[in-house]
């Protein structure tokens, strides 16, 4: 089982690449986040490995992150997602904003990604809901938008930040910052501020 190659990269192309390690050249698939960190050909760099074996394959796929790898060990234990749709998701969304995404509800984060319909992001969210606390940067200390007990400037800015085109995994960071920041903000002040940090 390999766990890690380190290697020149020999070649980038489309959603793999090769890592030339003493002179043998392993084919290894990863996310877009992942080929775009690597360094150009013919550098040399360290990639962590999730080997997969198969009756007819062995297929190697890199990440750049120990984050990144752990979410694709989560999303691969859901009914449908197999590894291509998990290394298309993580080439959507950042291991933060699956974090957020997936606290949030936020089903629009998870169809961008190339093979995720409405049906399968719907599954990956319930299935992974109570999971998440597990992963890196959970802890349980990531609110849920929209899940807040009662009205608040919070609920209400989110609100209206969706209304205005901004996914919730996005709006979210900013909005709890803008609120940290300023304890007393009205709804006005609340959205004119995460407007101005969005819009940077």
């Amino acid at each position: 089982m390999i766990g890690q190659l380190t290697g020149l990269v020999g070649q980038i192309e489309g959603e793999r690449c090769i890592v030339d390690v003493n002179g043998v050249g392993y084919v290894v698939s990863a996310s877009t986040r992942t080929l775009a960190a690597l360094p150009q050909p013919p550098s040399v760099a360290r990639v962590l490995i999730e080997t997969i074996v198969r009756e007819d394959a062995i297929q190697l796929f890199g990440f750049a992150t120990t984050d990144e790898r752990d979410w694709f060990r989560l999303l691969t234990t859901v009914q449908g997602v197999g590894a291509k749709v998990a290394l298309a998701i993580l080439s959507a969304n950042s291991p933060g904003e699956l974090l957020l995404a997936i606290n949030a509800g936020d089903k629009g984060s998870l169809t961008r990604a190339a093979g995720v319909g409405p049906r399968l992001a719907d599954r990956i969210l319930s299935e992974l809901r109570n999971k998440v606390a597990k992963m890196p940067g959970g802890g349980g200390t990531v609110s849920a938008p929209g899940v807040v007990s009662g009205p608040s400037v919070e609920n209400d800015a989110l609100l209206a930040l969706a209304g205005l085109g901004f996914r919730r995994a996005e709006a979210w960071p900013v909005l709890s910052k803008v609120l940290a920041e300023n304890e007393n903000a009205t709804l006005d002040l609340a959205i004119r501020l995460s407007l101005k940090d969005l819009a940077r």
